[in-house]
Parts: C-alpha cells; structure tokens; sequence
C-alpha cells in the first residue's frame, strides 16, 4: 500500500471492528517481526475488501502493515475471495512485476471472523489525475512508459512456471465475459437503454477469432489509479488491487487501460482532450504500440470492439452500482444518476468507428 491520502485515513469504523487481541496473537505467531501493534486504522474508499494500516512497534523499531480482510456479513460465493489475491502476488514475487510483499493468510474464520491477509506497506504515490499534475513531460513519458511495460511483463508470466495454471479457465474469454456481463445488467436493469440492447446483440455475434485463445494473466482492473509511483522518482514499484484478477485475455486488459483516452472521469482522471504531446504522454495509439512491442506481437486486428468491450462492462457495472442506490444498498450515494447510458452509447459509438488495425 502507499502513503495514502489523509482523508482516506480513519479511526475503524464500527462495522468493521473485530477481535484485535486474536488478530494480534495470529500475527506475532505467523510473522516473525511483526512486534506489538501500536495502532490500527483504515482506509476509506471504495474497496469491496476492507483494508486497514497496522503499525506496530519492536523496540525502537516502527513497522506498518496492511491488512485486507474479506467485509462482515453474508458473502457471495464467487465474491471477496482475499485469498486469491494473496494466492497472486505471493505467485508474482517471484517474477518481475511489482507487487506488494505478502506476508501471511489467514483462511481460520475462528480469529477475526473472515478471511485476511497481511502484506508489507509500501510508501509510494497514488494518482487519480491521469496527467500527472505537477510532473515534468519527461516525468509523465516516464510514468506511462512503466505503465504499460508493467503491464507487458504481466502478460509475458508464465503462469503455469508459477503454479497458476488452475488460477482461471484458458480460452473464450470474451464469450464468457460477454455472457457474465448481459447477465449482470440484466439482473439489475432499471429502464430500457437502446444502446445497451445494441451492444448486448453485437458483441456475441461478432467476437474476433484471430488470438481468442490467446490466456495470459489478466489483472482485469489495470490502470494508473492501480499501480503505485516511487516516492519521488518517475516509476512504478506495485501493482496493487488483484481482486478481478485471472487468467484471461489480454487484448482485455490493454483496451480496458486505454479507456483513460476516451472519457472523461471523475474517478479515474482523463486524457480526452489533452494535449498530450506537450504532456509528455503517449497518445492511445502509441501506448498500445508499445505494448505489442514487448510482448512480441505485430498487431491488434480490431481495436475498436476491445474498446467497446471494455466500455460495455463498465457500462453494466455501472446499472449495477445504480440499482444498489436505488435499493439503498450501496457503499457510496455519488452516483444519484444513472451513468449507464453514456456509457453505453459511447460503446456503441467506438464499434460503429469499424474495425482498425493497430501495430506495432
């Protein structure tokens, strides 16, 4: 984790309280410099899994943790399986993508209630401005260069050398994505949006079979909101929020970072207008070039339905999101309007462009 925010930082919530003596005890039996804690607080936010800072002290000696733990209450199967975060960056350790150091999971619910997991606590920078306010353009071309190397070295893991062919099902990714996420907006639909109806009859129908069976791992929400910048210098030092992670498809991934140069966001920062050439910052093309570059491809035949894949999911979890405030059952009231439409005609928008080419 980074040196996060202040106003992110707070006293535990009530809900989230559990038995600190027990957590305590696990600890100092499972890591041996874990010392004594001094303190526990948490991280505010829109993680599915709480997440708190843990310091602890040893002598004269300070130390922080993060601890991840599955939320209180009744859980879907399928859902806020810490586990298999820990299970992925405990596997990436031993390659060269960043990712924090794990330290001990915990699946005995008898000691806190749920599952967790420990991991170091890193310092570095979080950034939610996608141009990187403040840095200089050789700085930005820096941040974005590790960006998508990063990303390249993910997909180049071999993932079986590092007991994680089990870790998700190779080939027909996008059909089973496809599938999951008309599913998922189905299920929470509130009013009829032709453009979703659009994509929800296209996209089945006209999966690109050139590499469908490509499987790499997927990390499924990779972006610069996502990964953690050195302290002070222009590069990247963890990959951070696993919990879509899998084994999938990289066009995937690749297109769903590249959204940062189609929208504007409140959330993720924008790239949509920007004069990137000034910036320092790749345009989308070149971002995606560079990628194929390191991972030895020549080309993505049709870029535009990764795009408008990846735009759709958002779009569907997006009526997902909405229908919990609705139902008054959602972590955050921000969203009081329903942005699914924009969305999805946005994605109906980027398909109708037609197929294009890009290589490397």
């Amino acid at each position: 984790m980074s040196a996060i925010a202040a106003d992110l930082v707070t006293e535990v919530k009530p809900q989230h309280a559990f038995d600190y003596a027990r957590f305590a005890q696990w600890c100092a039996d499972e890591i041996a410099d874990f010392g004594r804690i001094s303190h526990i607080q948490q991280i505010s936010g829109g993680a599915s899994n709480p997440t708190f800072i843990v310091t602890t002290r040893d002598g004269a000696a300070t130390r922080k943790f993060v601890l991840r733990k599955q939320p209180p209450g009744k859980l879907l199967p399928s859902a806020h399986q810490v586990d298999r975060e820990y299970r992925i960056m405990k596997a990436l350790s031993a390659t060269d993508v960043p990712v924090p150091n794990v330290r001990a999971l915990c699946m005995d619910t008898s000691v806190i209630g749920v599952t967790f997991y420990v991991m170091d606590f890193i310092e570095g920078r979080v950034f939610e401005d996608a141009q990187l306010a403040g840095f200089t353009p050789q700085q930005r071309a820096a941040v974005y260069d590790d960006l998508v190397g990063t990303l390249a070295k993910l997909h180049k893991v071999d993932y079986a050398a590092i007991g994680l062919s089990d870790f998700g099902k190779p080939g027909n990714y996008f059909e089973r994505q496809i599938g999951r996420w008309i599913k998922q907006y189905r299920g929470a639909q509130t009013e009829d949006i032709p453009a979703m109806e659009r994509l929800i009859d296209y996209l089945p129908a006209h999966i690109p079979t050139e590499d469908a069976g490509l499987t790499t791992i997927a990390h499924g929400d990779y972006r610069l909101q996502n990964t953690m910048v050195h302290p002070t210098e222009p590069r990247l030092v963890a990959v951070l929020d696993w919990e879509l992670a899998t084994l999938g498809h990289p066009y995937a991934d690749i297109a769903y970072n590249a959204l940062l140069w189609e929208f504007e966001s409140g959330t993720w920062g924008w790239l949509k207008g920007a004069d990137l050439r000034a910036l320092g910052i790749p345009t989308q093309h070149e971002f995606v070039a560079s990628w194929l570059r390191r991972v030895g491809r020549d080309s993505i035949k049709d870029w535009n339905f990764y795009l408008g894949f990846a735009l759709f999911r958002l779009a569907s979890i997006g009526q997902g999101v909405y229908k919990r405030v609705l139902d008054g059952n959602a972590s955050s009231v921000t969203n009081t309007h329903n942005r699914t439409q924009g969305m999805a005609e946005q994605a109906w928008s980027i398909i109708e462009r037609g197929p294009l080419e890009i290589r490397a």
